[in-house]
């Protein structure tokens, strides 16, 4: 039996155990998948709990991205550089930290969405945990430019210039976007959805034919998509991000590389989209 777990604050709306269930079923693997709720002053206990109880690892989801970073003997590059982790592996040196949002993020985009990011200008709406995860993948299918939004163009900024020898790049702040504009990709990297509000968008910021990805799925999800519905606005959940950045944490974890298409279609199915 093979122990993982999710932890966030909320977690019980998580899709994961139902997709890492399906992805262990794809290789007749036993697996107990937890969702787990978690604070700020619990998770270290915690996740010391599910080390001692032979735990192999588990995803993280806000708040805890930054902080399951900072709790890792070792990471990855690609984690170091986000300073967040959204997946951790337990080994005799500890946890090691891995981030797979920015890689699930691309493979949807790419493969899901037929959106091919070379030489494309895109725009990243926020400069928290989610978008330091997905910053450096985006920047690695070499696009034209991108440009970092937030509301305090500060923390742009400074993302921005943690990722400059990447790529094009640079930061600023939401008063100064149109000024930077039109983006053929805007992606939504913020958490306003979860409390049933739409991020700032003006169809100006977009070319046309120009995209709109959010990064957000389901309820949260839901304020974007009216908005971009009402605008006329193409757009995409962040439902296939979930599953591709899933799928990889699930081979990090077992060395097997699952068939993320098929439980997404489920998924898709399920939801009637």
């Amino acid at each position: 039996m093979i122990r993982l777990a999710v932890f966030g604050q909320p977690v019980k709306q998580s899709l994961s155990p139902r997709i890492h269930t399906a992805f262990a079923l794809q290789f007749g693997l036993e697996i107990d998948y937890r969702a787990i709720e978690a604070s700020l002053e619990t998770f270290a206990g915690q996740l010391g709990e599910l080390a001692r109880s032979g735990g192999r690892g588990c995803n993280i989801t806000a708040p805890f991205k930054h902080d399951a970073w900072r709790a890792a003997s070792t990471a990855s590059e690609t984690a170091d550089r986000a300073e967040a982790a959204n997946t951790l592996l337990f080994s005799t040196r500890g946890w090691f930290a891995d981030n797979t949002d920015g890689g699930g993020l691309v493979s949807d985009l790419q493969s899901g969405a037929g959106f091919d990011l070379a030489g494309k200008k895109l725009c990243l709406l926020g400069a928290g945990g989610a978008a330091s995860g997905v910053l450096a993948s985006l920047l690695g299918a070499a696009p034209g430019h991108v440009t970092v939004a937030n509301r305090t163009a500060g923390k742009a900024v400074e993302l921005a210039e943690r990722h400059a020898d990447l790529g094009a790049v640079t930061g600023t702040g939401l008063d100064r976007l149109a000024h930077s504009g039109p983006f053929d990709l805007v992606i939504n990297a913020t958490s306003q959805g979860h409390g049933g509000r739409a991020p700032q968008l003006d169809p100006a910021w977009l070319r046309a034919g120009g995209l709109c990805y959010d990064m957000n799925y389901g309820e949260a999800a839901e304020p974007l998509k009216a908005l971009c519905l009402e605008r006329d606005i193409p757009y995409r959940d962040g439902l296939g991000m979930l599953v591709g950045q899933a799928a990889l944490s699930f081979e990090l974890w077992t060395a097997r590389q699952p068939d993320a298409a098929a439980v997404l279609g489920e998924l898709r199915l399920a939801a009637g989209k």
